[in-house]
């Protein structure tokens, strides 16, 4: 059974950090491209960012490049998504999903809030 669970969220400052982590089980974490994407409040699901195979290719939106970074342990099947200098507009849950940029983030976890707020 494929499991993907997202924790790190919270209540931060603008201009703060977080790490966000999601732990894999069920599949070939390793080879397996991976992405976050996120929801704001009435909005629809948002890619934010993807690792691919061999995890040697990453790509951002461009509302979060420079200040995000995406990365794995193979070792621990986990996905981070390292979160700094946050906006208020970075308010969403977000969510781990198996797959690229591209796919339909149809088997992903149960998210994790991020609200930053001053």
């Amino acid at each position: 059974e494929v499991q993907l669970v997202e924790s790190g969220g919270g209540l931060v400052q603008p201009g703060g950090s977080l790490r966000l982590s999601c732990a894999a089980s069920g599949f070939t974490f390793s080879s397996s491209p991976m992405s976050w994407v996120r929801q704001a409040p009435g909005k629809g699901l948002e890619w934010v960012s993807s690792i691919y195979s061999y995890r040697r290719d990453t790509a951002y939106a461009d509302s979060v490049k420079g200040r995000f970074t995406i990365s794995t342990d193979n070792a621990k099947n986990t996905l981070y998504l390292q979160m700094n200098s946050l906006k208020s507009e970075d308010t969403a849950v977000y969510y781990c999903a198996i797959g690229g940029k591209y796919s339909d983030y149809g088997r992903r976890g149960q998210g994790t809030q991020v609200t930053v707020s001053s």
